[in-house]
């Protein structure tokens, strides 16, 4: 196993790269963000253990550059105790675990491998289909360069068929996926918001992005037409 470790507080780096050696990880030190991007980027690690607080650009930034620029390798985020919305914030943008300080050196191993095991599949922060961009961390939707506003109701609808696209998707899957078991099965409400949806995402820029399949359901349309 391979890991960087970035961690402005020289010892506690070199604490935590000398009990990995002793495991048998390779490890290297990344004392700031910026080193961070270009080791990470040139060099395919296991896994990262990245402290959130560092100078410059902080972990939550390194985080979200470095799924931008595809790297995969898993991310566990170091982070206070009482920073709940760090972790969340951290977990949205694209790392797989964290923990808190103070931790132990044994958690701390036991996280990686399960990380590890895991493997570093690729999880894009943000959903494209076409021209089409969602962020699930801000609520976010775009159609090319022009956001889009969205109730949550619209915006959980659109979620459901981006993360699917192609694919036919029941009244029924969509009752469930959006509205939970709120509404029973009253398939309505599903042609009404799917309706909003197409009036926001689809006739201000002559696109025809959800496609009504008759007799089963809606498909989202995956081609750079949609």
């Amino acid at each position: 196993m391979r890991v960087l470790i970035v961690e402005d507080q020289v010892k506690m780096a070199g604490l935590i790269r000398r009990g990995m050696r002793s495991e048998g990880i390779a490890a290297d030190v990344a004392i700031k963000g910026e080193d961070a991007l270009w080791m990470a980027e040139a060099t395919e690690y296991d896994a990262i253990v990245l402290d959130i607080m560092l100078p410059g650009i902080d972990g939550l930034e390194v985080c979200r550059r470095l799924r931008a620029s595809g790297v995969w390798s898993p991310i566990l985020l170091l982070t206070a105790r009482d920073a709940v919305s760090d972790r969340v914030a951290g977990l949205d943008g694209g790392a797989d675990d964290y923990l808190t300080k103070p931790f132990s050196f044994a958690e701390l191993l036991a996280r990686l491998r399960a990380l590890v095991r895991r493997g570093a599949a690729e999880r894009p922060v943000e959903l494209r289909v076409g021209d089409l961009r969602l962020d699930p961390a801000t609520h976010g939707v775009w159609r090319g360069e022009v956001e889009i506003s969205l109730s949550a109701r619209e915006f959980a609808l659109l979620q459901a068929f981006m993360r699917r696209p192609g694919e036919v998707l029941s009244r029924y899957a969509l009752l469930e996926q959006v509205w939970d078991y709120e509404y029973e099965n009253r398939s309505n409400v599903v042609d009404s918001y799917v309706r909003f949806l197409r009036r926001k995402i689809d006739r201000p820029f002559g696109a025809d992005s959800i496609e009504t399949v008759r007799g089963m359901g809606y498909r989202l349309r995956a081609g750079e037409g949609a």
